[in-house]
């Protein structure tokens, strides 16, 4: 028997057409790409959002045509966003500083009807257009003002595409199935992955986001999202945000430490969403500049492993809450979130650090599990390692248009295999131990190249550190240590090794402690430790 209640589809127009008129008086302000601060109302976003869908339809968008983006996080980019979802099209948010070839790659694979572009990236566009035969046309997010001369064909100026189209629009009502944006996955390797995100998924992982123990976010939160909109739909700020009521504040190109702390103090900013590498900038600008937080309440970070000595930074000094969140670009993304229960905390620091360094509990919506090689599902004892695998109503059934990839990461009772070797807690928080393909194998045991980088990176001389094994005769694989040291410190290869002896094991400690002005990160601010061990495939460790 089933319930007597409506079948209305969940759809992004609708969240859209909630917070305008639920949240009238409510502020969106972006650092634009021209310079100035821009800030507007629910309301006006919802006018200009249904401008340029009559705009995008008038072009000869239709639906399931893929809309691509080339921006930053701006107000214009949450109008796109919107509209080419609302429509019915596909919004393909696309990584800028991808390798050209994988840039080609995806927007080929995607067939990308149109593309919207900021200021900053047409020289890219310019450079490859005639890779993109399948693009109709580009439009440049500018007003008539800044509106620059170029080379590509077909191109129009945003605000003057816009600029007489009426302020109403029918949002068509369709499955909730049905595709509402595309993001591929930057991997190292081999061509990217498509994940194809439909308007259900997206509703429910910003209803699913609202529900995390710890993360108060309401009409009195502003919340910063650093974390680029090019990347899995910036974290799911730009729909859960506007179900909340929050006021939003977006930062445009400017990302160094300096300007993402004065727009903190000059919106008011209670909680900003990033991964470590900017939080790294923020603080160090605040440390050299003698600043405090007047209002910021809570940061959350993801993309990467988020160091203690980071957490205990934010807390110590500046009184704000460091919260780590995990997830992946197949989950939409958020899969837990490392906010300790109201028992676990005020009491003994350590177990609370710990804690919060784990990746956390679950996020309603998601289920996990760890196996072992043989695919035999582990205890959760807090001890047993195993790969993760997760499955939830926003996690992804298969890769676009990749069966082969999809055969790989999708087993026969549609668990997602994430490639993490990780260990759950009886009280459920889960723990990465390393990726696959990045734990060290050594003399038969397993180093865990996280707990060693998180340990190195408590370092004061220490900016960032990244450890991957290299080659060892006789251990199979060692680990090296490959550091950046912070600006003016006086700390040599010896003094970390004796630092690190007091923190890990013995047979732990890196047979090498290498220097280097920086490493290499994607564009969402991970480590590529894929290049890294390419750089260092041939490296002599002096223990061999």
């Amino acid at each position: 028997m089933h319930g007597l209640m409506m079948q209305r589809p969940l759809l992004i127009s609708q969240i859209l057409e909630f917070a305008a008129g639920n949240y009238p008086d409510q502020e969106i302000v972006s650092r634009t790409t021209e310079g100035p601060i821009h800030r507007y109302t629910y309301p006006e976003l919802a006018q200009r959002t249904r401008k340029l869908a009559n705009a995008l339809t008038k072009l000869g968008a239709t639906e399931e045509d893929r809309i691509g983006t080339i921006a930053w996080n701006t107000y214009r980019h949450l109008e796109v966003y919107y509209a080419s979802s609302g429509m019915g099209a596909i919004c393909h948010t696309m990584n800028p500083r991808l390798p050209a070839e994988q840039f080609i790659y995806i927007i080929n694979h995607a067939k990308d009807k149109f593309i919207f572009v900021d200021l900053t990236f047409l020289p890219l566009m310019e450079k490859l257009h005639e890779h993109f035969p399948d693009v109709e046309g580009y439009i440049v997010m500018t007003d008539e003002e800044h509106m620059p001369q170029t080379d590509l064909p077909r191109v129009y100026c945003y605000e003057t595409l816009i600029k007489d189209e009426p302020d109403q629009f029918n949002w068509p009502e369709f499955d909730e199935n049905t595709a509402s944006s595309l993001c591929y996955t930057s991997g190292t390797t081999g061509n990217p992955k498509g994940v194809l995100y439909s308007h259900r998924s997206n509703v429910l992982h910003a209803l699913f986001a609202l529900t995390v123990s710890g993360l108060p976010l309401d009409e009195r939160s502003t919340i910063l999202p650093v974390v680029p909109m090019f990347h899995v739909n910036a974290w799911g700020t730009p729909y859960f945000g506007l179900i909340a009521g929050t006021k939003l504040v977006f930062p445009g190109p400017a990302l160094d430490g300096e300007s993402v702390a004065n727009l903190i103090e000059d919106e008011k900013v209670t909680d900003a969403w990033g991964v470590p590498t900017v939080w790294l900038g923020l603080l160090g600008y605040m440390k050299k500049a003698g600043k405090k937080f007047s209002t910021l309440e809570r940061t959350l970070i993801g993309g990467s492993a988020v160091p203690k000595s980071m957490i205990e930074n934010f807390r110590d000094n500046f009184g704000v809450e460091a919260i780590q969140g995990w997830g992946m670009t197949e989950m939409s993304p958020l899969g837990t979130v490392a906010t300790p229960r109201p028992s676990q905390r005020g009491g003994d620091w350590n177990e609370e650090l710990r804690l919060r360094a784990s990746q956390g509990r679950l996020v309603f919506g998601v289920e996990m599990k760890i196996v072992d090689a043989e695919g035999k599902e582990l205890p959760h004892d807090g001890e047993s390692q195993g790969e993760l695998l997760v499955r939830g109503n926003a996690v992804i059934s298969g890769y676009y248009e990749n069966p082969e990839a999809t055969e790989k990461a999708i087993d026969k009772d549609g668990w997602f295999h994430t490639g993490d070797v990780s260990v759950i807690t009886p009280d459920g928080f889960m723990e990465i131990v390393d990726r696959v393909k990045d734990v060290i194998k050594s003399g038969g045991e397993w180093i865990s190249s996280i707990d060693l980088e998180n340990e190195a990176i408590a370092h004061p001389g220490l900016a960032e550190a990244a450890v991957i094994g290299v080659r060892h005769e006789k251990w199979q694989e060692r680990p090296l240590l490959v550091a950046v040291k912070n600006e003016d410190a006086d700390v040599t290869r010896e003094d970390v090794l004796k630092f690190l002896e007091e923190r890990v094991a013995k047979w732990w400690l890196p047979d090498d402690v290498v220097f280097v002005d920086e490493l290499p990160h994607g564009a969402t601010g991970k480590l590529q430790k894929a290049k890294l061990r390419d750089d260092f495939k041939d490296y002599k460790l002096p223990t061999e």
